[in-house]
Parts: structure tokens; sequence; C-alpha cells
């Protein structure tokens, strides 16, 4: 995978659970017996049981580390994370959103420097680019496990059923194919926007079509959106949404929580596509009847739309990565070494169903729709990371939630860019 431009860089992945305990371990040496609290977000099925079985192979050659593995729901994550972190009861690993998030951490000294702890081994398999993903300041604090890019994921099958040939690559064509699907009662769209962020998802691949990647990065750095590419975009999410493309009751529809979500929705057929990031053929899996991968799963990129000022080709989305906290012993950079290795990277993406940022372990995916995600993530010219970790919490929320508020009638274009930032402006 060669180089990108990435504003920032990390993703979000499954969902939830309860009973947490932090207790983050004393830093420094790794003499003695530990035990290392894992935070991550997959609640059931093969990616759960990716860690459980990924602490127990560390264990056998680390015999004085014990790995405790707990599930946050996904949607409690960073609340929950950011109060561990506060509170100084922090798990010793953790899942890392990347972008403003991370860098809040880095500034209140909370998050691991693992630079110097990156073996020869895991540089030899994971190019630079990805590591840089995971940087601020020359310093590496997440090991990246995942490409992770946006796109439309869809069912062959209802396509087919709706005559639809090949995929759409402009806004016009992907409007007629759905309108082609409203003609055989297939619902085009299902879209999770009870979660907000799968709804601000298409915000910001609007925004990626519309502004130019100067105009990206100094919204990244300023927290300003002034430039009149944020506005357009919001009206290009209206007049799409005024197309009727969302599935019905897409206001209070979970993004991958059960079958009626908008993951299992696609996964049963009832809906014919869904946007979401590259760990979705893993959810849609898991909300399958059979609970396998869906036989007609396709995947295409997010269409082009005629002036913008985006760069062609672009993609948002990034690489997944895990963090130590500040004061995790050494054991725990160990541990990050040991899930990069490309047999570990060969098991993440048979649970999760993802590319792994491994060079070795991309050998071994062959699902051609991933196949179409990795080109079109090494061919893009620019990257940007999902919005709202790029500009942190408390304004990514308040961007999610203005969206929401468009979609649901109650808000415009214009409200989507005065209350992002508005928050930005209260830090």
């Amino acid at each position: 995978m060669r180089p990108h431009r990435l504003i920032a860089v990390s993703a979000v992945l499954l969902a939830g659970a309860a009973g947490l305990t932090a207790c983050s371990s004393s830093g420094g040496s790794s003499d003695g017996p530990q035990t290392l609290t894992l935070w991550q977000n997959s609640t059931t099925g093969p990616g759960l049981q990716f860690w459980k079985d990924a602490a127990k192979g560390f264990e056998k050659t680390h015999k004085d580390v014990t790995i405790d593995v707990q599930t946050v729901q996904n949607e409690d994550f960073d609340g929950k994370l950011q109060t561990a972190m506060n509170s100084g009861d922090a798990p010793d690993v953790f899942l890392q959103r990347g972008g403003g998030k991370m860098q809040a951490m880095v500034d209140a000294g909370q998050v691991k420097d693992i630079t110097s702890g990156i073996s020869a081994a895991t540089k030899k398999v994971i190019p630079a680019a990805s590591f840089g993903a995971e940087s601020i300041g020359g310093k590496v604090y997440a090991m990246p496990l995942a490409v992770l890019p946006s796109g439309i994921w869809y069912s062959k099958d209802l396509f087919q059923q709706a005559g639809i040939d090949g995929t759409p690559t402009t806004l016009d064509e992907l409007n007629a194919d759905i309108a082609k699907l409203k003609a055989k009662d297939i619902q085009p769209v299902a879209l999770g926007a009870k979660d907000a962020w799968p709804a601000a998802h298409w915000y910001y691949n609007f925004a990626l079509r519309e502004c130019a990647p100067s105009a990206l990065e100094k919204a990244a750095k300023t927290k300003t959106f002034d430039d009149g590419c944020w506005l357009k975009a919001g009206q290009d999410l209206q007049a799409f949404s005024d197309t009727k493309p969302f599935n019905e009751g897409f206001l209070t529809t979970a993004a991958q929580q059960g079958a009626g979500s908008s993951a299992g929705l696609v996964a049963n057929h009832k809906a014919a596509m869904e946007l979401m990031g590259a760990w979705d053929p893993g959810v849609i899996a898991s909300l399958t009847k059979d609970e396998k991968p869906l036989p007609d799963l396709g995947w295409f990129p997010f269409p082009e739309i005629s002036g913008g000022q985006g760069k062609p080709g672009s993609i948002l989305g990034g690489v997944d990565g895990y963090s130590c906290s500040q004061n995790a012993p050494d054991s725990c950079v160990e541990f990050l070494n040991y899930i990069a290795t490309t047999a570990q990277q060969t098991a993440y993406y048979k649970a999760y169903n993802s590319p792994p940022v491994n060079t070795e372990a991309q050998a071994a995916v062959t699902e051609p729709y991933l196949k179409d995600v990795v080109a079109a993530y090494n061919k893009a010219p620019f990257v940007s990371q999902w919005l709202d970790t790029v500009y942190g919490q408390n304004v990514g929320n308040a961007l999610n939630v203005s969206v929401v508020n468009l979609l649901a009638g109650k808000s415009d274009a214009a409200g989507i860019v005065s209350a992002t930032n508005d928050a930005a402006k209260k830090g």
C-alpha cells in the first residue's frame, strides 16, 4: 500500500456490553505477574472470539501476563473511555479512534508513545503510511490493524432483480438505480440514523466530493467551516434525501444491532445498499439467517458528483488501531506487536472480514469486494478519516446530530454549518 495523505485516521467497528473494569497496570518493566485489561467493541461472534484467542496465544509465550478481554458497546465506547481516562482508571489496551480524539489523549498525557517499541518484524509487514495514520508529531501512538475505508455495500441479487447492470459511478447514476429499485418495491438504501454517525457518513462523503483537500485540511486544523463547500455538501444531502432513498423508519433504525438494523436489512435482502466502512461485511455476516457471509455482497466507491472541488477517487476512512494507556507496562506494546504478526492479522481478517494492514496477510484476502476496497484505497489521491473523529468528540457529535436533524426535517444545510461552528467555538 503506497503512502497517502491522511487528515487523521482510525475507525469504528461493531457492538456492545457491560460489567467493565479498567485499573491500568503501573508503567515500565514487564517483570512479575501482570494483568492487562483490554477494551474492544465486538460483542459476540468471530470478532469477540478473535480477541479471546489472541489473548490466550499471547499468554502462552508470556507466562506472567494475563489479558482480561472486555467488551464495550460501540456507541458507548468513547464516553466510557474518556471517563476512565479522566479518572485515572484507564484500560491498558484499547481501541483507538484516532484524529482529534487521539490528539486529546496525547495532550493530556493519557496514551503511550509506542514508537521505540515497534519491532523490526512489525515494520517489515506494515507500511509506513499506516503508522503515519496513527502518529502525531512523528510519534506513533497506536498499532494499525485494518484498512477500513467507506463505500457502498450492496446486494447483487437485488440489483439484478431491479434490472441494474454494473454499479453507479456518478450521483446521477446512483439516483437512477434507486428509481429502478423502487419500481420493484425494493428499499434502496438502509440507514441506521438512530445512531447518528451512519447518517453523518452521507454528509462526510458529500463533503469529500465538494471540498478541495486544502479545505478539508484547513477545517481539521482550525475547526472553522467557512468554505462554501460545507454548505454545498449539506445541500447535496438534502437533495438526495428528498428523493426518499432510505428505508422506512430510518430515523429510528439502529446501525448494527439485530436483524432490523441497517446492516440486518442488507443481510436479509430487505434493502439493497448501505453506506458504511469496510467492517460492514463482518457485521452483515453476523446478521444473516445462517450467520455466514452474504454470498451476493458487492462494494463500490461513493459516486462522483459534477462540479465538486474534491479529487476524483478520494476516499473516507483509514486505519483501525489499538493503543496502550500511558501507565500500561511494556508487555502492552509487546502484545500490540503480537497482534500485528502475519498469523494474527490473517486471523483478524477472517474474524472481521475486513482487509488487514499487514501486507503478507493481505494475500489471504479472497473476497472480490474486499479486493475492490483495497484497490480503491491504494489508488486514492486523498484519504480523509471520518470527520467526527478528525474534529474530536464535542465537535464531531454536534456535526453528526445536525445531519440527523436535517434528515428529520428539523434543520437545513446552513444548520449543519452553524451547529458545527458553534460547537467548535465552545471548545
